[in-house]
């Protein structure tokens, strides 16, 4: 965390340099008038001591060629850590208690949480129209992380009149977690039927999934294939028929997507990765921090490039 001579982005997550938008931003950079700007990793380990987000924070904060930054997998425990050196929060962050994106307006250091807007464009592009309201599907959120929560706010919204899936269950692995999943989202509980599960190992989150209905949403919101091997299901998961699967990483070993698409073809289910959140996610965060309207042709072009990048 050196202080930059030019302005610069940051990525704070756990494997940065892994991530696709090393080779991509270079591009978009190019691509919004931003050629100078380059875009750094930090890497801090899961559920990191209080006091390294902090040194992230103020390090960013007070740096004045330190434009902003997109948050992964921190998103939670690094708000915690630093809600006191926020001089604005967004709605969304302060009713998630997350952030996913920092930036810098009017003299002020900013806190947004982008998930419920990014998370829903993904969703959009892949859920069919009228899907709850014609089949009467539900949800499971595997993970009770900022992501679960954007995608319960996303659900929650009144602008979807009756097309709501029939039950938004989310299961976690540990119950602290799933108690302030269940506190953040109290003021939507009641509108999407929401019901947390604690499910410690993956038989249980198999055993959640086993019940639901045919034309339900299974989600991984775990972080397991990207920043943890593994997946939050076993070989034995069993999908019900006309499903959508969505597994919001696009790297890592994936587990989660290849045991869905091992019974894609015999249930009939639609499964996703995620590239279109990847784009969504930090088209948001860099619109964001360096006041760019990024839609339409713009955002076309951009997921164009970043798929030949």
């Amino acid at each position: 965390m050196m202080p930059a001579t030019r302005p610069t982005l940051y990525f704070i997550g756990v494997t940065t340099k892994s991530s696709s938008i090393m080779k991509v931003f270079p591009k978009w950079a190019e691509a919004l008038g931003l050629e100078d700007t380059p875009i750094k990793g930090i890497d801090l380990p899961l559920h990191a001591p209080a006091e390294e987000y902090r040194k992230v924070v103020e390090f960013l904060k007070n740096d004045p060629l330190s434009m902003g930054a997109l948050v992964t997998t921190h998103k939670i425990d690094l708000f915690n850590a630093c809600r006191d050196m926020f001089d604005y929060i967004d709605p969304y962050a302060e009713e998630l208690s997350e952030v996913s994106c920092l930036s810098k307006r009017d003299g002020k250091f900013c806190a947004h949480a982008k998930d419920p807007i990014s998370s829903g464009l993904s969703l959009e592009n892949f859920v069919p129209t009228n899907f709850w309201k014609d089949h009467g599907g539900e949800v499971v959120l595997l993970g009770a992380g900022g992501s679960s929560l954007a995608m319960s706010l996303y659900f929650a919204q009144e602008k979807w009149g009756d097309n709501v899936p029939k039950r938004v269950t989310i299961c976690n692995r540990s119950t602290p977690r799933l108690a302030s999943a269940q506190e953040h989202l109290k003021r939507v509980a009641d509108r999407i039927n929401l019901t947390c599960i604690h499910c410690p190992t993956p038989a249980e989150n198999d055993a959640v999934i086993a019940k639901l209905p045919p034309y339900s949403l299974v989600v991984n919101a775990t972080g397991l294939g990207k920043d943890a091997p593994g997946s939050p299901t076993t070989d034995d998961v069993d999908y019900s028929k006309n499903s959508l699967v969505w597994e919001i990483n696009y790297r890592g070993d994936l587990l989660f997507m290849r045991q869905a698409e091992a019974q894609k073809d015999a249930k009939n289910l639609h499964v996703e990765d995620g590239w279109i959140y990847f784009i969504h996610g930090w088209t948001q965060v860099i619109s964001e921090v360096f006041q760019i309207p990024i839609e339409g042709e713009m955002l076309e072009k951009l997921s164009e490039i970043a798929k030949n990048a």
